[in-house]
C-alpha cells in the first residue's frame, strides 16, 4: 500500500468514526459495519462527507450492496477517490 493510500485509509477511518458517531477505537478495517451499529442515516452522512471532502460519489443503492466490513467501505471509497482524481 502506498503512503497516499495509508494516509487516505487513516483519514477515512477517522471520518467513519466521526460521521458514524462511533468510538474511533472500535473502527478497525476488519470490523463489520452492522456490528458498529451505524444507522442508515449515519451511513448517508459518511458518504456525504466522503463526497464533500474528496469529490467522490458513492451510490447507496449500487455500490454498497456488497459492503460488509469497514475495509470493504475503505476499498470502495479509495477506488472512487482514485477514479475522481484520475478524471
Amino acid at each position: 500500500m502506498t503512503q497516499d493510500r495509508e494516509r487516505l485509509s487513516r483519514e477515512l477511518l477517522e471520518l467513519v468514526a466521526k460521521e458514524g458517531m462511533v468510538e474511533a477505537t472500535t473502527v478497525s478495517p476488519d470490523a463489520r459495519l452492522e456490528d458498529l451499529s451505524i444507522q442508515s442515516a449515519d451511513f448517508i452522512m459518511i458518504l456525504m462527507a466522503i463526497e464533500e471532502k474528496y469529490g467522490a460519489y458513492i451510490s447507496v443503492d449500487n455500490d454498497l450492496t456488497e459492503t460488509e466490513t469497514v475495509q470493504d467501505l475503505l476499498d470502495l471509497a479509495i477506488a472512487k477517490i482514485e477514479e475522481q482524481q484520475a478524471a
